[in-house]
C-alpha cells in the first residue's frame, strides 16, 4: 500500500503519443481507450487516498464526466443564459474579473457576497486547472465552466471550504448537476473524517440533496451579468433555501472589514 501511495503522488503527465488524435484545443491531452480507464483508475485512487490532490481530483472528474456533459450542454442550450454562456464563453479568474470594482459593491449583492467569500476563505479564482481529457472542445468548455463556477457554489450556499462543506457542496453538485465525480466524493470523502465531523454531515447532506436536485441547473447561470443582483433574491429565483448555519473561521464582520481596508 506505500508503495502505491509513493506512485500516485507522482503528477498526472501523459504526453504526445503515436495512434491518438490531435488536440482538439490547446490544452487537449487526447488518451486512448487504454490509456482512458488506466488513468480513470489511477487518479481515482489517488483522489481516494488524498482528496487534496487538486490535480487528481480534477483529472478523475474529467475522465469519468462522459455522457453527462452532453446532458449539461442540451441543458444549457434550452434557456437563452445557457446559450450566451455556451456562445461567449466567459472565463472566471483575476484576469476576467474585476475584483475591485466587486468589492464597490454594496453589501448583499452577489458581487460582494463572492468578494466576501474568497477573503473569508482565503481564496483566488485562480486556482483551477485547465481541462485536459475531454475530447470535445465544447464539452471541454462545459467542465471549465462548471470547475471556473464551484466557488460560487460555495458563495450562494454559505459553505467554507473546510472538508466536510466540501463534501456538502459536492452533494449538492451531484443532486443538481450529476457529475459522476460529485457524487463519488460525497460518498467516499465522508470515510476519511474523525466520527465527530461526519456526524456533522447529518445536518447537511439531507439539505444538499434536496436543495440540489430542486433548484434549477445552476450551469444555465451567467453569473457575471448578475453580481449586481441581491443576493437573497438570486437564490430564490434558483430554487435555493438556506442550509443549517456552518462553522466560519473568519467572522463576517472582519472579513467586510478587512476587504474594505485592503480594497479586495
Amino acid at each position: 500500500m506505500a508503495a502505491l501511495r509513493n506512485a500516485l503522488r507522482s503528477p498526472v503527465i501523459v504526453g504526445p503519443r503515436r495512434g491518438v488524435a490531435n488536440k482538439a484545443y490547446p490544452d487537449h491531452i487526447p488518451l486512448n481507450t487504454f490509456e482512458h480507464a488506466f488513468l480513470t483508475v489511477g487518479t481515482g485512487l489517488a483522489a481516494l487516498l488524498d482528496p487534496k490532490r487538486g490535480d487528481m481530483v480534477a483529472a478523475f472528474g474529467e475522465l469519468t464526466a462522459g455522457p453527462v456533459l452532453p446532458r449539461l450542454r442540451d441543458k444549457m442550450l434550452a434557456t437563452g443564459e445557457g446559450r450566451a454562456i455556451l456562445k461567449e464563453r466567459p472565463r472566471i479568474n483575476t484576469k476576467t474579473v474585476d475584483i475591485a470594482a466587486l468589492s464597490d459593491l454594496p453589501e448583499g449583492t452577489l458581487g460582494r457576497a463572492y468578494i466576501n467569500w474568497l477573503e473569508r476563505c482565503g481564496v483566488t479564482p485562480d486556482t483551477r486547472a485547465p481541462v485536459h481529457y475531454v475530447d470535445d472542445p465544447e464539452l471541454a468548455y462545459v467542465m471549465q465552466r462548471y470547475r471556473e463556477c464551484h466557488d460560487l457554489y460555495h458563495c450562494i450556499t454559505s459553505m467554507p471550504v473546510r472538508v466536510e462543506y466540501e463534501i456538502v457542496v459536492k452533494a449538492f453538485e451531484f443532486a443538481n448537476l450529476g457529475l459522476p465525480m460529485t457524487g463519488l466524493a460525497a460518498i467516499g470523502a465522508p470515510f476519511r473524517l474523525s466520527a465527530a465531523r461526519r456526524d456533522k454531515l447529518k445536518q447537511y447532506i439531507p439539505w444538499a440533496l434536496r436543495c440540489g436536485g430542486s433548484a434549477r441547473s445552476l450551469m444555465n447561470v451567467y453569473w457575471e451579468r448578475r453580481w449586481n443582483q441581491d443576493i437573497e433574491e438570486l437564490k430564490r429565483e434558483l430554487g435555493i433555501w438556506d442550509p443549517p448555519p456552518a462553522v466560519w473561521g473568519k467572522p463576517l464582520k472582519e472579513t467586510t472589514t478587512t476587504t474594505k481596508r485592503e480594497g479586495l
